[in-house]
């Protein structure tokens, strides 16, 4: 009897250790690292134990958890032969530890035909899927990452704090771990600590984050520990101050944004109008011609070179180039020449050159199309936290420089440029020293087109492509070549600068949704009183505009 009893109660304790080990066991060891998913799958599928079970995996971090719980919330969590399996989207099993479950001979097994799923409680989906947006802070994406440790930190939720710290240990890259860093600080803030709520305030008010102004005004205002409170205010304090800064940075990079696209567009005008004294009002439309062959090449790389899609920007820019130039060499020869001296009938005929050519591309291409930008172009540089400079933008301030470099050396450092320039400020002794005015006539005017193509094109990349682009920026252009002394290249640039940055620093200033139409408005008044007051623009004129009006 005695031996009997021994051997019943050594069964019971083998029985209990056994439950504890793969039951309550499992989740313990849960917390130490070592998870035991059959034992957590166990109590998932139990009616009894799912609500505890979950409250329990709060801080997992274990992607096999990740996979149970998925499993479970999409219905793909069954029994099958007395164990549990997971059932994929290619109707495979595979056990708990992500293993394909076989068959004796080794074959993929199959469930039996209606057989149901294990049940999640309807009361237990929300937990269940704030759990699962938990292990994004685990993801391979880092944009996923940073993305859920912001939304863990603004949550509220002191238990995120576990998930956070784990990730934080993990995590690798500088970005992510400021953002981690600071969503901690933000659930730290509720500490009933105060060292850890004065921390939390001196970490958030070091990185500036404007995203923890609502939590510091409210600790402010609930705050009972002085220290606290003060470093609070000076945090807020700091954090106002960074924004001013950035705000300023990011208005001086819109300025000089502005100012390279308006001066990849003048310098077509300057060439046209401030050496040719050509008022050319089709100018904008052989902008919007260098738009559409982005749009047209992009399309033919869509087609019939998609593996190369990224570079079709390469192909488009010089196309834009040699396509606005040969329609503006077409212009030329066949219209603008016969009105060289009759300035009022060259500008009628621009117009409606222009409007032909912008009806033509609306019945073509319609209203409204768009190109999309390489993807080497998409992104930014973060030189403050919050103020990106996007890469596109950067490229067009590289190109106007590259355009203005080369537009220089054309003119001053090449035999063609001086006979250009003969031809432009004397154009009866260039012809008397056998230069050929008619076709220096062309070339330059065509040259001209060109630079407006090559900036249709850059501006392709932010902003739509229609028919009527051209008419954005081409007020601001003849204000540019006008502002900045007919005829010169310098003068082109400072007023390119000066009128950019004039835009929109004049913007916020005004504010409201029609700033930007004001602030042109106070622009061009700006310009006007100035003309008043100095004709000749910035720099004086030269060319034959100069010698025709003096």
């Amino acid at each position: 009897m005695a031996v009997g009893q021994v051997v019943a109660r050594a069964l019971v304790a083998a029985l209990a250790a056994t439950w504890v080990i793969t039951g309550l066991g499992g989740l313990a060891a849960a917390a130490s690292g070592d998870l035991d998913l059959e034992a957590v799958a166990r109590r998932l599928a139990a009616p009894a134990t799912q609500k505890s079970a979950l409250e329990e995996l709060q801080d997992a971090t274990d992607p096999g958890v990740e996979r149970l719980l998925r499993a479970l919330k999409d219905g793909a969590l069954y029994t099958f032969k007395g164990r549990l399996v997971l059932l994929g989207d290619d109707g495979g099993l595979t056990d708990v530890a992500g293993h394909p479950v076989v068959d004796a001979q080794g074959q993929p097994v199959q469930l039996e035909s209606g057989q149901e799923a294990v049940a999640l409680d309807e009361s237990l989906f929300g937990v269940v899927q704030r759990i699962l947006e938990r292990f994004e802070v685990f993801s391979d994406d880092k944009a996923k990452r940073q993305s859920a440790a912001f939304k863990l930190g603004t949550s509220g939720d002191p238990s995120a704090l576990g998930v956070l710290a784990k990730a934080l240990e993990r995590e690798a890259d500088r970005d992510v771990r400021v953002v981690m860093e600071d969503a901690l600080a933000k659930l730290r803030l509720r500490s009933a600590d105060p060292k850890d709520r004065l921390a939390a305030v001196k970490r958030l008010g070091a990185s500036s984050s404007e995203a923890a102004v609502p939590l510091l005004k409210a600790l402010v205002e609930q705050e009972t520990d002085p220290a606290v409170k003060a470093a609070a205010q000076a945090a807020l304090r700091d954090i106002d101050t960074f924004v001013v800064r950035r705000n300023i940075v990011g208005y001086l990079f819109n300025g000089v944004s502005l100012a390279a696209v308006l001066l990849v567009m003048s310098l077509g005008l300057a060439v046209t109008f401030g050496l040719m004294g050509i008022i050319n009002m089709a100018h904008g439309e052989m902008l919007m011609i260098g738009s559409y062959t982005a749009f047209v090449v992009q399309e033919a790389f869509q087609a019939r070179l998609a593996a190369y899609q990224d570079y079709y920007f390469f192909v488009a820019l010089p196309l834009a180039f040699l396509a606005a130039g040969l329609v503006g060499l077409v212009l030329e020869l066949g219209v603008i020449r016969f009105l060289y001296g009759r300035p009022l009938e060259t500008l009628i005929v621009t117009w409606g050159a222009g409007m032909i050519l912008q009806q033509g591309a609306r019945l073509y291409f319609g209203d409204q199309t768009s190109v999309n930008s390489p993807t080497w172009f998409r992104g930014g540089l973060e030189p403050l936290t919050g103020l990106i400079f996007p890469w596109s933008r950067i490229f067009i301030v590289g190109l106007a420089v590259a355009a203005l470099g080369a537009l220089w050396f054309l003119l001053n450092r090449t035999y063609a440029g001086m006979k250009v320039r003969a031809v432009m400020q004397n154009r009866a002794m260039a012809a008397c020293l056998g230069v050929s005015t008619r076709k220096v006539d062309a070339v330059t005017f065509a040259l001209g087109t060109a630079l407006a193509g090559v900036a249709g094109c850059a501006l392709a990349l932010i902003g739509t492509v229609d028919p009527e682009v051209g008419k954005t920026y081409i007020v601001d252009s003849f204000m540019v070549v006008v502002l900045g002394g007919v005829g010169k290249l310098v003068g082109t640039v400072v007023a390119a600068v000066c009128i950019g940055l004039s835009n929109k620093l004049i913007e916020p200033a005004i504010g409201g949704t029609a700033a930007a139409i004001y602030a042109k408005v106070a622009v061009l008044v700006i310009v006007i009183w100035f003309l008043q007051w100095r004709p000749t623009g910035l720099f004086a004129q030269r060319g034959r505009a100069a010698a025709e009006t003096a």
